[in-house]
């Protein structure tokens, strides 16, 4: 190779190889795609896998330290949604390259799982992962064509106000045989078009009420308690369950795996009048720890 071009090209490594990761997802695909040496630094709240809490946190999710983030010397920071965009702003204006995921979607989730391994040079182990993951969702969609009916689910992924579950929680919940009673929001970006007043969701009469309170227990009596739920199937018949948020909010590998296991197990007990226990004597109903 000609010198000069050499030592043009000797200016950066064909791929990243230090990279930050401000959201969980993206530390757990390349943790799958066993690219685990390349991240040097985490969101805070991070829990998957568990040996990524070990890397410096550098973020929450709507702030981020930029000094300990620029002492990593990150080649690749990695984010997720609006949300993040002053964040990434901020990063590009000091000289950092940065890419911001946007996925809502079960099929946007595989995308992104596929261009997180082509940004780091490993299509192939990508590809792989959402071959996987697809086989995954697979498996539950044809189970779900041998229950008995199609109950009426509430996903609700916050309480005050009451916030719908967002599009990929939604469509994992129809996958898995349930009907989305507010399927409709799904549609919306942000969280404000998934708002819905409580006499509302009561009206569409949920048989099956899954909660998943973004980084916050939920609690048997902020739903029952709620105007107009009295006469709600899921209260009368107690189909109140729990869904960790970090199984089933980050829109990566976590939802759907352990995610869609979860809400399988839960949708199938309501279809056959069944009820799975609670972790914890008093909690809502769970599919598991």
């Amino acid at each position: 190779m000609n010198a000069r071009l050499s030592e043009l090209l000797s200016g950066a490594p064909p791929y990243p190889r230090r990279v930050v990761c401000l959201t969980e997802e993206t530390t757990e695909v390349l943790y799958r795609i066993g690219a685990e040496d390349l991240v040097v630094g985490v969101s805070g709240f991070t829990v998957r896998p568990p040996q990524a809490r070990k890397k410096p946190r550098v973020s929450s999710f709507l702030d981020a330290n930029f000094e300990r983030i620029l002492e990593l010397k990150p080649d690749l920071v990695l984010g997720f949604s609006d949300l993040q965009a002053d964040i990434g702003r901020e990063l590009a204006k000091r000289g950092v390259p940065v890419y911001l995921f946007n996925q809502r979607s079960i099929a946007e989730i595989l995308q992104s799982v596929r261009l997180t391994g082509a940004l780091v040079g490993r299509p192939e182990a990508a590809e792989a992962l959402a071959t996987e993951l697809t086989a995954n969702l697979a498996r539950h969609a044809d189970a779900a064509e041998s229950l008995p009916r199609r109950p009426r689910i509430f996903f609700e992924e916050w309480h005050e106000p009451l916030i719908s579950g967002i599009r990929w929680c939604s469509e994992l919940v129809e996958l898995v045989g349930g009907v989305d009673v507010c399927r409709e929001s799904r549609a919306s970006q942000g969280a404000q078009g998934r708002i819905f007043p409580p006499e509302e969701v009561a009206r569409r009469a949920p048989e099956g009420v899954i909660a998943s309170w973004c980084g916050r227990k939920a609690k048997r009596e902020k739903i029952v308690e709620r105007p107009g739920w009295a006469q709600v199937p899921a209260v009368l018949e107690d189909q109140l369950y729990e869904v960790k948020s970090s199984l089933i909010l980050q829109p990566g590998p976590a939802a759907l795996s352990d995610g869609v296991e979860r809400l399988a197990r839960i949708v199938a007990a309501v279809a056959r009048g069944e009820k799975l226990p609670p972790l914890r004597q008093g909690e809502l109903r769970s599919a598991g720890a």
